[in-house]
């Protein structure tokens, strides 16, 4: 397995500013050609070990390498360069770990006994924060942000407590807001809603989960919050979005993105228009647009297609198909959607550059502006199932 990386790149957290030209700022900061992680000019790094899974923040990105049966972490980005080393570019902190998260400020490890955050701005030796995990078998069971009893927030305080009664089977962190499933396929939301993030008709916030009532019945699989909106996915691969479409990040016609010139002139996008015509008859015209996306919708892709695992960036979307393809949507100014433009879409795409290439793209994580995935290489045609392989 193979992982790839395409957009922001201001750190180097996809790859190294010396593989281009200097002088050649544009692609030092925005990687639109989905770039493979190993290659790298130090072929003794921790790179070159079995990428599990890749985490990323803002500035960073962090690299899961199997090391045995557990992992160790490998900073790639700003302050890697300062960051206590051990083979190669792994942290000594992470080994033996069994998952770890990335934000802006701390790095969080998931032992089998124990969880810590470390302060990625402090040279202390020493975690900043730390539990004891008393349940192992509970534990294993579980990925970030989920930790046994509750889950992990990005910053102080870390710990935040989650009722058993929900029974808990994924948790995906927002910029502001938080969407949980349970395993029998419900979805939960609370946090912020000014942008209609919580799926509940409104843009009131909810300090407690609150049951996303309009998917009452529709069982689902996987979910994935961004900044400002949610993404889900229904046991049978149907896609369902709500929350701020600014970008279309919902994948919905977004009033932001449509040029000026496909508009009739006086013509303001979303609002109803009226031309007389000589017959005394009135004709409508009517270019729906939206904003905010206050309650679930189902997207419809063309052509159609099942999905099995779902990512947020902060304004953009990506999605991986049981056949193995990779759809993108959203804010693309970095060249986050892997289409090597830097063009916005509020319509999701297929990343031509796996299908050309043969490949099969079994993950996908999203940074804030940037996106990784997983691929392996099409020697024979699979169905991939549903569920993905592992929860973030």
């Amino acid at each position: 397995m193979r992982w790839f990386g395409f957009g922001f790149n201001a750190f180097g957290q996809i790859c190294s500013h010396e593989k281009f030209d200097k002088g050649d700022a544009v692609k030092e900061l925005k990687v639109s050609t989905p770039t493979d992680l190993r290659c790298r000019e130090d072929k003794s790094s921790c790179c070159c070990l079995k990428t599990n899974q890749v985490r990323a923040s803002w500035s960073r990105r962090a690299s899961l390498h199997a090391h045995g049966d557990s992992c160790c972490v490998c900073l790639t980005g700003f302050g890697a360069s300062v960051s206590h080393e051990s083979c190669g570019a792994c942290l000594i902190e992470s080994r033996e770990c069994k998952d770890a998260s990335i934000s802006e400020s701390h790095l969080t490890l998931v032992f089998p006994d124990r969880i810590e955050s470390w302060d990625l701005q402090e040279k202390d030796k020493t975690p900043s924060w730390s539990r004891k995990i008393i349940n192992q078998a509970e534990s294993s069971a579980l990925k970030l942000p989920l930790v046994p009893g509750g889950y992990i927030a990005s910053k102080p305080p870390f710990f935040h407590c989650l009722s058993p009664h929900l029974q808990v089977k994924s948790l995906a962190l927002g910029g502001e807001h938080a969407v949980l499933l349970t395993v029998t396929g419900t979805v939960y939301t609370w946090g912020q809603g000014s942008h209609g993030q919580l799926g509940h008709e409104g843009l009131v916030s909810e300090e407690e989960p609150r049951t996303v009532e309009a998917l009452w019945g529709v069982p689902i699989s996987s979910v994935a919050a961004g900044s400002w909106h949610s993404v889900c996915i229904s046991d049978g691969g149907d896609l369902y979005v709500w929350g701020w479409n600014e970008s279309g990040q919902l994948g919905l016609p977004s009033r932001g993105l449509r040029k000026a010139s496909e508009q009739k002139p006086g013509q303001q996008a979303g609002e109803l228009c009226q031309d007389a015509d000589t017959s005394g008859t009135t004709e409508k015209h009517e270019e729906v647009f939206i904003a905010i996306q206050a309650f679930p919708a189902l997207l419809d892709v063309t052509p159609s297609c099942d999905f099995r695992t779902v990512s947020c960036g902060s304004r953009h979307t990506a999605a991986v198909t049981t056949k193995g393809d990779l759809y993108t949507w959203g804010w693309g100014e970095y060249g986050q959607l892997g289409h090597q433009t830097l063009k916005s879409s509020d319509e999701p795409q297929c990343v031509e550059f796996f299908k050309t290439g043969q490949m099969h793209v079994v993950d996908v994580v999203c940074g804030p502006w940037n996106t990784f995935t997983a691929v392996v290489k099409d020697e024979v045609t699979i169905n991939l199932p549903l569920k993905p392989p592992d929860e973030h």
